[in-house]
């Protein structure tokens, strides 16, 4: 098995595992954290799909583009915190369960 491969075969577990947890819990900061172990499987991917083989070094543009990514995902991480922590706040909860439950009762 080459590296690549294993790259691969990692960020596409890491997407599995980042799209289980988005759908499977209803807390704000668990939905937050799926994403961003799904961004990191997508990142994961990029680096994989960058190698050449034998010929010569990685593509640099995956690379570049990861890197830009990185930097996105951490801006809408903090983002999704301040929106988490004002949704808290203004309703004292922490999942969007009950919202669910409330529009098929009206």
């Amino acid at each position: 098995m080459s590296t690549a491969t294993f790259y691969a075969l990692v960020g596409t577990g890491l997407i599995a595992l980042g799209l289980h947890a988005l759908f499977r819990h209803a807390h704000l900061l668990r939905k937050i954290l799926a994403l961003n172990v799904l961004g990191s499987g997508i990142f994961m991917i990029f680096i994989a799909l960058a190698y050449r083989g034998g010929e010569g070094g990685p593509d640099p543009v995956p690379h570049a583009m990861v890197l830009t990514g990185i930097v996105v995902a951490v801006s809408a991480t903090g983002l999704a915190l301040a929106l988490a922590a004002r949704f808290q706040a203004e309703t004292g909860r922490t999942s969007l369960e009950e919202d669910a439950r409330q529009g098929e009762n009206s």
